[in-house]
């Protein structure tokens, strides 16, 4: 009882200036596992090794993003969220700065895992952004911290390329060293202390992971949502090989400013969030679900088109917004004192759809291009639909009950 009215206390001083920073927050964190990606190739000639070998930097920075995801975002159901947030951050910080003076590759690639599994400060700050927004304005807040985080990913490629290409990648590194250790202050004024929802160890928190598969709309929300991230990593993997074909011919410096683009589409996330607040978030996530499958057949149709894959980005993003977004907000109010646990199954669930969708369009490519990725993303979503409109009978059962 004291814990639930503490939550509900958190819930009614939820501030803007709060939200704002909570969404800056995310963005410049998360930024940090994609920087290497446009690095690449500088890493390589300092080290004197091949592209394929530097490449393994991005690998080791996811690597390590999904450990965090498994064993560090659990934690804040167990410890108090801002000492937490701030003692990994704190870590971040160091990590980044041991990338930054790494003289040895294997130094780096140690470095890379642990930025990796201290950048997932994000995937806690969500879950505690949901605990302080009233019921009523949860998938609001949502969207409007998952806008940071999404025009983070988008635009830190692009940043990473400018910074790289005058100042080389220990540039870049060391200024995202001093962009984290700048939060840290701020995060003691901004964020607020929240009591742990559980009680018990750290073995015990680890097991009740596989005990909240339980709940049928968690289960089916990561599925969702890992299905539509697989197109969304299928899309950006398969976008790079296509512009940079003899299509296009573009260089990496100008297909980086695509991201641009799907920044743009980032911003519909607090629309997204409006829409599951006023509404069942099912119906959001069904009008996702179409938008992502008209994105790849527009992708198709206009091919060799500029503005017309732009269009197809904004779209793409629009539909994952809806998606994301609106599974969130349903997923968090299952199990109020569970958040960061809930958070870990979804999210595990979304990375290993965009890891997956990476993959599978390295496959595709080899067997037809750019035509039958757009194919695929058409087949996935048109699989997870079905999924959706199977599992509606359910829901229309309960609201009977009720």
């Amino acid at each position: 009882m004291v814990l639930l009215i503490a939550n509900q206390s958190l819930e009614k001083n939820m501030k803007r200036s709060q939200e704002i920073f909570m969404a800056i927050c995310t963005g410049l964190i998360v930024a940090n596992i994609y920087y290497s990606q446009p690095l690449i190739p500088l890493i390589a000639k300092e080290f004197g090794i091949a592209e394929s070998q530097a490449g393994e930097i991005t690998f080791l920075n996811q690597l390590g993003y999904a450990l965090g995801i498994l064993f560090f975002v659990p934690v804040g159901d167990l410890i108090e969220r801002k000492k937490l947030i701030m003692a990994v951050t704190l870590i971040c910080v160091g990590s980044l700065a041991a990338t930054t003076f790494a003289n040895q590759f294997w130094l780096l690639g140690i470095a890379s895992v642990l930025v990796g599994v201290t950048s997932v400060v994000p995937q806690m700050i969500i879950p505690m952004a949901a605990a302080l927004a009233s019921p009523e304005k949860r998938g609001k807040v949502i969207g409007n911290v998952m806008s940071g985080l999404l025009i983070g990913i988008l635009l830190s490629r692009t940043l990473s390329g400018v910074v790289g290409a005058h100042f080389g990648w220990r540039g870049m590194y060391g200024l995202a060293t001093i962009i984290t250790l700048v939060q840290l202050p701020l995060m003691y004024f901004f964020l607020p202390k929240s009591q742990p929802g559980f009680k018990g160890t750290y073995g015990k928190l680890m097991k009740s992971l596989f005990e909240m598969f339980k709940y049928h709309e968690l289960r089916e929300a990561t599925i969702l949502s890992g299905s539509a991230f697989a197109c969304f990593g299928m899309f950006w993997t398969g976008m790079v090989l296509w512009l940079s074909s003899p299509a296009f011919g573009l260089n990496s410096d100008t297909i980086g400013l695509f991201g641009l683009a799907g920044a743009l589409g980032a911003l519909f996330a607090p629309l997204a969030g409006r829409s599951a607040d006023k509404r069942h978030p099912r119906k959001a996530i069904g009008l996702g679900i179409f938008v992502l499958v008209l994105s790849f057949v527009i992708f198709y149709i206009f091919r060799f088109s500029i503005i017309g894959i732009c269009v197809g980005i904004i779209t793409l993003d629009f539909a994952m917004q809806a998606i994301h977004v609106s599974n969130q907000t349903r997923v968090y109010a299952i199990l109020p004192e569970a958040r960061n646990r809930l958070n870990t199954i979804y999210m595990t669930g979304a990375f290993i759809g965009t890891a997956s969708g990476s993959a599978l369009a390295l496959i595709v490519w080899k067997h037809g291009s750019w035509p039958g990725i757009c194919l695929t993303g058409v087949v996935v979503m048109a699989l997870a639909a079905g999924l959706f409109v199977a599992t509606k009978k359910r829901y229309v059962t309960a609201a009977i009950a009720k």
